[in-house]
């Protein structure tokens, strides 16, 4: 593989892997990250010590705090920072790279007020440039380990799914391609709702019968949340959606299931995000999520328990309810409607 100059924007545990797999596959990888210290210790050490302590670094990974260093001349930039900065960091982004540069989001978040993802803050943002985004069930502390994991690369262009796959595709990190962009981040984004709401259960002393009906009915509640947007609700069953969904709902790996255990055993919403320290988008994620349920009239009442439970200071055992009595009572209901229709037309 030839050489390509890469950028990857955002320090956290994810960037530091994906800036770690394009470095080991001979790519030259520039890594931007805000903390002056965290430069430091990637150059120096070559380790995060703040999100992934002991991770060694291929030392083609060279860290740097200006944006301009980070991407002019790169062909191909990873984004990788919280939803509520990723326009204005984009917006910077494109002060310095090239106007066709490739743009590829690894973050699961809705912008707040405008209700759009970040393929679409992409593509608004930077209207020359190829867009793709980099989804699925992608634990960073077990990718450091080299377990086996698989992630999904969905654009509209097969160029940039070549690309991306081939720049990060190794023994132990297989990329798989889709060209159903908006169901693949609909997917990544609405999970971190689920997740919550897992680690509630969980914490309340639920056991694996219901963890396994909170991920079969939180499915088939993104599915149809995700068609009405104009999503591929078979997307869902991918990778992207049930994969990372069965993952994150079974883990304390996952920051919002440890949102969600910390919120069942108590605690308060501050002192639970205080608790994790870092960004949990499923809490931003799900206030949007009712809201655009509402609007459009779609019937989701895991999300609008968690949403009341969060933002209404409502009863934990109310998540529990929606999940026994409000749920409607077909189980697989896409096939289903979709069995109907086709005997309508016939």
């Amino acid at each position: 593989m030839s050489l390509r100059k890469i950028s990857v924007i955002g320090g956290g545990s994810f960037g530091t892997v994906i800036a770690n797999i394009t470095a080991e596959n001979g790519c030259e990888v520039t890594f931007w990250m805000r903390s002056e210290e965290l430069v430091a210790d990637v150059n120096q050490h070559h380790e995060n010590t703040q999100y992934l302590p002991g991770y060694i670094l291929n030392k083609g990974v060279i860290a740097t705090n200006n944006m301009q260093t980070a991407v002019e001349s790169s062909e191909l930039i990873f984004v990788a920072v919280p939803s509520n900065s990723f326009r204005a960091v984009v917006k910077t982004v494109m002060q310095y790279a090239a106007p066709q540069v490739t743009l590829v989001s690894t973050t699961k978040g809705v912008e707040a007020g405008s209700f759009m993802l970040m393929s679409q803050i992409l593509s608004e943002e930077a209207p020359d440039a190829s867009v793709g985004v980099l989804s699925g069930p992608n634990l960073a502390k077990e990718i450091t380990k080299k377990q086996l994991t698989g992630t999904v690369i969905a654009s509209n262009d097969e160029e940039v799914r070549d690309t991306v796959k081939s720049v990060l595709k190794s023994e132990y990190f297989r990329v798989y391609t889709n060209d159903d962009m908006f169901g693949v981040e609909l997917g990544g984004s609405l999970k971190n709702i689920y997740a919550i709401i897992a680690g509630i259960a969980a914490a309340i002393g639920m056991g694996h019968n219901t963890n396994s009906m909170l991920v079969t009915r939180s499915l088939t509640e993104m599915a149809r949340f995700g068609r009405e947007l104009g999503a591929d609700p078979m997307t869902f069953l991918g990778l992207a959606g049930v994969g990372d969904l069965i993952v994150t709902c079974s883990t304390p790996l996952s920051r919002n299931y440890r949102m969600g255990f910390a919120l069942g055993q108590g605690k308060s919403l501050e002192e639970s995000l205080e608790e994790i320290g870092q960004v949990v988008e499923g809490v931003n994620t799900v206030k949007l999520v009712k809201e655009k349920a509402d609007e459009l009239g779609v019937y989701m009442p895991l999300a609008d328990g968690l949403f009341q439970i969060i933002y209404n200071s409502d009863s934990i055992n109310n998540i529990i309810s929606s999940l026994m009595l409000s749920e409607q009572a077909l189980d697989v209901e896409f096939a289903a409607n979709d069995e109907k229709t086709l005997t309508q037309k016939e």
